[in-house]
């Protein structure tokens, strides 16, 4: 029988990472129902007073919560017991662990992690470079990517693009039609930058194709879904990467998360081999 929790996510800054802990936790146990209601910016012992008291109305109440505020944390941790409504902390034990390793106090400072410093403004630089070389733009600028995405249609360029950004790449991404859709100037530089091929399995990518293709309500380009010139494009592209020895990542069964991962690995090298 299915269940169905109501889950409290309450933060003291934009609840992000509350929210991604909790799609972690949440893809371990599938076989249940989850209702999440998020709080974000709690700061005060009246906005939790108010949130529990709601959450004490509902069965199968679960509070999950990231407050950096030692007194805050309490205040909520022992308004739970008195209601009997389990809840966890995500932060607290973490940071008095480090705490002690380190021998120094924590700042306590909620939304530290958004603090206007150098990083913060490296990783706006990123995305606001990202969006501009999408789709093949820009190419006079190329080496000045951090990283520079290749594959054929539907291999997650973009997405992926977008995901290295926001941990402060400079990426560009270029589609491969053939080899001589690549820029003459990465041809004649392979290793200008980090490049990397993104490629998949043909069924998968008309499969994809098809629901892109349904989404647009476009029937006309039947050539842009057949499964033997698929299966030309992607053998194609595996050739164009091995000979400019670009790695590949087979992106066919990775989420957009793990592919960007691969990538970050491999960057890691690029940069280590000068």
């Amino acid at each position: 029988m299915s269940n169905t929790y109501q889950i409290y996510l309450i933060s003291d800054s934009t609840g992000e990472m509350l929210e991604r802990i909790f799609i972690a936790i949440k893809a371990q146990f599938k076989n249940n129902n989850y209702k999440i209601h998020t709080y974000s910016f709690t700061r005060t012992e009246n906005q939790i007073f108010k949130i529990l008291s709601e959450a004490e109305k509902n069965d199968n109440s679960i509070i999950l919560y990231s407050i950096v505020d030692t007194n805050l944390a309490k205040y909520l941790a022992n308004t739970s017991e008195d209601k009997k409504i389990p809840c966890f902390g995500v932060l607290g034990d973490l940071i008095l662990s480090f705490s002690k390793l380190l021998n120094q106090k924590a700042s306590h400072q909620p939304s530290g992690q958004y603090a206007l410093n150098d990083e913060y403004y490296k990783r706006i630089a990123a995305i606001q470079f990202t969006m501009n070389h999408d789709d093949g733009n820009l190419l006079k600028e190329l080496n000045k990517s951090d990283i520079i995405l290749l594959g054929v249609s539907r291999t997650s360029k973009t997405p992926t693009s977008i995901y290295l950004a926001n941990k402060g790449f400079k990426t560009s991404n270029i589609p491969l039609v053939n080899e001589n859709s690549i820029p003459k100037a990465l041809k004649d530089n392979p290793k200008m930058s980090c490049v990397i091929g993104l490629n998949t399995e043909p069924e998968r990518l008309v499969d994809i194709r098809k629901n892109r293709m349904n989404s647009l309500k476009e029937t006309e380009n039947k050539s842009y879904t057949d499964i033997e010139k698929i299966k030309k494009e992607v053998d194609d592209a595996k050739k164009t990467f091995k000979k400019y020895k670009w790695p590949t990542i087979d992106v066919t069964r990775k989420s957009v998360e793990e592919t960007a991962a691969s990538i970050i690995k491999i960057y890691e090298i690029y940069k280590q081999n000068g």
